[in-house]
């Protein structure tokens, strides 16, 4: 068994539309047009309160045009975080940090986006499904 323990991760490959990195929080490229726009992804951009177009985290990496494999729901190791992020807490993507998750707070509009299973910076995660 690896990080995918008993099918309990959902991965999925999309398009970069630019460099993403192993743990960066992507999201939904809008740039594009029509169905593309799920087929894309960007680096979750700084959006206050939550960035509701967050959908996965990547484990693997590339420039424009490169397959980028993502986590979409389940077991995602070394996400990006700004700042550390406590054990159990709910995580949001950043409001103030490109590609990464904080902690929650109420006054949130996007959607938890998973779980800390550790404490630190750039915690072990589970992924809520968000696609």
């Amino acid at each position: 068994y690896g990080a995918a323990t008993g099918n309990r991760r959902t991965t999925e490959t999309f398009v970069a539309s630019g460099p993403i990195a192993v743990g960066d929080v992507v999201a939904f490229d809008t740039g594009k047009t029509g169905a593309d726009r799920v087929l894309y992804i960007t680096k979750a951009a700084i959006v206050a309160l939550g960035n509701g177009l967050s959908c996965a985290v990547a484990i693997s990496a590339g420039t424009a045009g490169d397959n980028i494999e993502v986590v979409l729901a389940g077991y995602a190791e070394s996400v990006l975080s700004n700042g550390v992020i406590a054990l159990g807490d709910m995580l949001t993507a950043a409001p103030t940090a490109l590609a990464s998750v904080t902690t929650r707070v109420v006054a949130d509009v996007g959607p938890a986006f998973g779980v800390a299973l550790e404490a630190g910076p750039d915690p072990a995660c589970w992924i809520y499904r968000q696609f």
